[in-house]
C-alpha cells in the first residue's frame, strides 16, 4: 500500500475542521498551505530505508470528543499507570485521542507565566505567544509530504512556555493515548524556554486501538540563551501503529536540551531527533534506546548541526533487535565552518538476537571547520553464545537469559538518563517487550 494523499483530504474539509476549533486564520492558512503541498511534495527518505509502500494515511482525523475526566482516578487505568510519581495530579496533560481530558498545572507555575496546555486551547487563548513557534525555526511544512500532511491535519499535541528567569523544578507530563481505528494522529508539541529559564517535560505515547493506525508525531523546542530544558519521551505504540516522528531542537547562546528518548513502538517507525546549536556555548545531548520485535522496521536518525563556537553536541544509541526486527541507525555530526573549538561525539551500538534480525549504524562526521575535536564509534553484532551458554549453564532459560542480556546491554544507556520518570516508565516498556 503507498502513501497516496492526492484527493484524500478536501480544502472544505480542513477549513471546517479549523473553524470548529475556533483557530486563528493564520493557523488555518498553514493548514491549506500544507495540504496544498501534500499533493506534490515528496517522502522523506530516511538512509537504507524505502518508506513508500508504508501506509502513513488514513482518511479519518476529526475524531469524537472524549469527556473530560475530573480526577485522574476517573482516567483508564492503563494511563493512570504511565503518571510519574513527581507529577501526581499538578502540572499533568492527558491526550485521548484528539481530546484533552485532564489539563492541570501548578497553581504557583501559572502565577509566574507558565504555560501547560494542550495546543487547541493555546492556539485559542495564548495565539500570539504559540505563532512564531509553530513551525518556526525548527521544522517546515514543506520539507516533505508528511510534514505538509502533518500542518494540514494537526488535531492534538501540547504548548508548554517558560517565561525568563522561571525555573520549573516539578517535570510537566503529556500522556498521549491514541484510541480510535483507521485515524490519523498528527500531534504538535511545542516546549518554548526563554532566556535563563529551565524546564522538564516528558511525554507518553500509548495506543489501543484494535485495527490500522497513524502517528505522525512532532515537536519543536526552543532553548533561548542560558536556558536547559530537559526533554523525556517514551513511545510505545502497538503493532498496528505506523509512526513518523519528528523532534527537532533550536538552542541559543550557553543554552542546552538533554534528549532522552524511550523509542518501545511495536510497529513500523522513521524517526529524526535533530538539534541546531545556534549560540556560542549551546549543547546537546541525545540518548536513545530501543528494541525490535518481530518484523518490525525502524529507522532512527540522530543529527546535531553545531554553528556557535564551543558548541558540544553528544550522541549515544544503543537497539536490540529480536526475532526478524530490522533497525537502521543513523548518526550526523555536522560541525560547520565558523564553529571553532565545537567538539561532537556519537556511539551507535546494536545487538541482534537472532540470525534474522538485522541492525545496521551509520556513525557521519561532517566537518567544515579545522579547530574542532570529533569522534564516532559503531558497532553492530550478534550476542555473544559464550555469554548466552554461561547464563543457561548457571540454570537460567534461554528466554530468561536473553532478558539479562538486553537489560544488560541497554542499561549503560537507561542509566544515564536524566529523567527518573522516564528510566522507570522505560525499563516498564523494556520488560514488556522481553516477555
Amino acid at each position: 500500500m503507498s502513501v497516496e494523499t492526492k484527493g484524500l483530504f478536501e480544502k472544505e474539509q480542513v477549513e471546517s475542521f479549523s473553524n470548529g476549533r475556533n483557530e486563528p486564520e493564520w493557523v488555518r492558512d498553514i493548514r491549506l498551505k500544507g495540504l496544498e503541498l501534500s499533493e506534490t511534495a515528496e517522502l522523506p527518505k530516511p538512509e537504507k530505508t524505502r518508506i513508500d509502500k508504508w501506509n502513513f494515511t488514513k482518511s479519518r482525523f476529526d475524531m469524537n470528543q472524549k469527556p473530560k475526566a475530573t480526577s485522574i482516578k476517573a482516567l483508564p487505568e492503563a494511563l493512570q499507570a504511565l503518571i510519574g510519581e513527581e507529577t501526581k495530579e499538578q502540572n499533568l496533560l492527558v491526550q485521548q485521542d484528539t481530546s484533552a481530558v485532564y489539563v492541570k498545572t501548578n497553581a504557583e507555575l501559572a502565577e509566574k507565566g507558565v504555560i501547560f496546555t494542550d495546543i487547541q486551547t493555546a492556539l485559542e487563548k495564548h495565539a500570539d505567544l504559540v505563532k512564531p513557534y509553530l513551525f518556526g525555526e525548527a521544522v517546515k511544512p514543506n520539507e516533505n509530504r508528511l510534514l505538509a500532511l502533518h500542518a494540514a491535519l494537526l488535531n492534538g499535541g501540547a504548548f508548554i512556555y517558560v517565561p525568563k528567569n522561571v525555573q520549573v523544578e516539578v517535570p510537566l507530563q503529556a500522556v498521549f493515548s491514541l484510541e480510535t481505528p483507521e485515524a490519523i494522529f498528527s500531534n504538535h508539541v511545542i516546549v518554548v524556554a526563554e532566556e535563563n529559564s529551565s524546564v522538564t517535560y516528558v511525554e507518553n505515547y500509548t495506543s489501543s486501538a484494535d485495527k490500522e493506525v497513524v502517528a505522525n508525531i512532532v515537536a519543536e523546542v526552543y532553548a533561548k540563551a542560558n536556558a536547559k530544558v530537559a526533554f523525556g519521551a517514551v513511545d510505545n505504540l502497538a503493532k498496528n501503529v505506523t509512526t513518523y516522528v519528528v523532534r527537532r531542537g533550536h538552542v541559543d547562546k550557553d543554552a542546552r536540551i538533554d534528549w532522552a528518548l524511550g523509542q518501545m513502538n511495536d510497529g513500523n517507525t522513521v524517526s529524526e531527533n535533530t538539534t541546531h546549536l545556534v549560540g556560542d556555548g549551546s549543547w546537546a545531548d541525545t540518548k536513545t534506546v530501543t528494541i525490535g520485535r518481530g518484523e518490525q522496521k525502524q529507522n532512527f536518525t540522530t543529527q546535531i548541526f553545531h554553528h556557535g563556537k564551543h558548541s558540544e553536541g553528544h550522541i549515544l544509541k544503543h537497539g536490540v533487535m529480536r526475532e526478524a526486527a530490522s533497525a537502521i541507525f543513523n548518526g550526523i555530526t555536522k560541525i560547520e565552518h565558523g564553529a571553532t573549538k565545537s567538539n561532537g561525539v556519537q556511539t551507535e551500538r546494536i545487538l541482534m538476537l537472532s540470525e534474522k534480525a538485522r541492525g545496521d549504524a551509520n556513525p557521519i562526521l561532517l566537518i567544515d571547520e579545522d579547530d574542532v575535536t570529533a569522534g564516532h564509534a559503531a558497532s553492530v553484532g550478534q550476542v555473544d553464545p559464550l555469554q548466552m551458554f554461561y547464563l543457561m549453564s548457571r540454570g537460567i532459560s534461554r528466554k530468561e537469559a536473553e532478558r539479562l542480556v538486553i537489560h544488560g546491554f541497554l542499561a549503560p544507556v537507561v542509566n544515564q538518563l536524566p529523567i527518573e520518570s522516564v528510566k522507570e516508565r522505560l525499563r516498564e516498556a523494556i520488560e514488556g517487550k522481553v516477555q
